[in-house]
């Protein structure tokens, strides 16, 4: 099959699902050198990515809403792709797309579809169940006659942000980095078991970094936190940038969070994951390279709140219920904890 003069991919959020379509970028470049590439994100998004080379990028404002969504569509005026990615389904994102013009308009399976996604497209991605969702947003290249068959990131960190996560400390002792706060409040953990466990990670001779951003739902979180630690943690909360973020990523050994979008960040680099699941499988949204370290009641869930095993309900269910987050006990972490720092002796 011959390669497409340009690709749009839209895929405007979240963060964590920004850093799954870096491979599919990949897998298209190494195919088609030729082929241009413009990628359609998120205003935040854009500061994690948007300096991977050899991609046009085009911001959405989302918070400016239909204003945003025309200032889109005024920037592809006059264009038509060969081929559109539409891998986000969300009504917002379905809309967004009716300004973008392609030959090829490639979205989600019938499975996977939701807010009027297939009236925006004319030809789906296979229809599989079981998946990562990297490995879902990589089946975006298959209409296209391409397999994504390599998982590659490399995305940008500036050398003034490693600089400035060197001046965080700058010792050779290992490293806990505690993101506490998901944007999905029912996916967070209670502040007395995070801070149970950085107390006992500083008994075992770890450094503690409090991480987070500057929103006032992380702000609250890690002061809540803070207050009942024993051992006061280096708080970097509301201080670093998205890049900031990464250069912390490449020093530390080990990052402690719910779903999350550091915790997809963090897997980019290579850093061991401390997931913490029990509203969302992690066989499907927890860190796609390691998953050994991850704490998994996910079924457990599943049979508290369904009745029945995570293998008898839909694939992708999110359990985002009141009280959920409380199967993960305190000694369930320090497990994995243990497990993580053994591996590094």
């Amino acid at each position: 099959m011959s390669s497409p003069a340009s690709i749009c991919l839209l895929r405007t959020s979240a963060i964590g699902d920004v850093t799954h379509v870096v491979p599919l970028i990949h897998t298209l470049q190494r195919a088609w050198p030729q082929t241009a590439l413009t990628w359609i994100v998120g205003k935040l998004e854009r500061k994690l990515v948007g300096d991977l080379p050899g991609v046009e990028f085009v911001t959405f404002d989302k918070g400016a809403g239909w204003a945003g969504m025309r200032e889109v569509h005024a920037a592809l005026r006059g264009r038509r792709f060969g081929a559109l990615l539409q891998m986000q389904v969300a009504l917002r994102s379905n809309l967004l797309s009716l300004g973008i013009k392609a030959d090829r308009r490639i979205g989600y399976d019938h499975a996977r579809s939701k807010d009027l996604h297939g009236l925006v497209i004319n030809e789906r991605i296979p229809a599989r169940t079981g998946e990562h969702v990297l490995q879902a947003i990589g089946s975006f290249c298959e209409p296209l006659g391409l397999k994504q068959t390599e998982v590659r990131w490399d995305i940008p960190v500036p050398d003034e942000a490693h600089a400035w996560a060197a001046q965080q400390w700058s010792d050779n002792q290992p490293t806990l980095l505690v993101s506490p706060t998901s944007s999905h409040a029912l996916r967070n953990w209670r502040p007395e078991r995070y801070a149970a466990v950085m107390d006992y990670a500083v008994t075992r001779s770890w450094r503690v970094v409090l991480i987070g951003g500057p929103s006032p739902m992380e702000r609250s979180m890690a002061d809540a936190i803070l207050a009942l630690c024993k051992q006061a943690p280096l708080d970097l909360t509301g201080k670093d940038t998205l890049k900031k973020l990464m250069a912390m990523f490449c020093r530390a050994q080990l990052l402690l969070t719910p779903d999350s979008g550091p915790m997809h960040m963090a897997n980019t680099v290579g850093l061991k994951v401390l997931g913490l699941h029990a509203a969302s499988n992690p066989a499907r949204s927890g860190p796609y390279s390691d998953r050994r370290w991850c704490v998994d009641k996910y079924d457990v869930a599943s049979r508290n709140y369904f009745g029945r095993p995570a293998s008898e309900i839909p694939w992708g269910t999110k359990i985002e219920k009141p009280g959920v987050m409380d199967l993960i006990e305190v000694d369930d972490v320090i497990e994995r904890f243990e497990a993580a720092a053994s591996s590094l002796s």
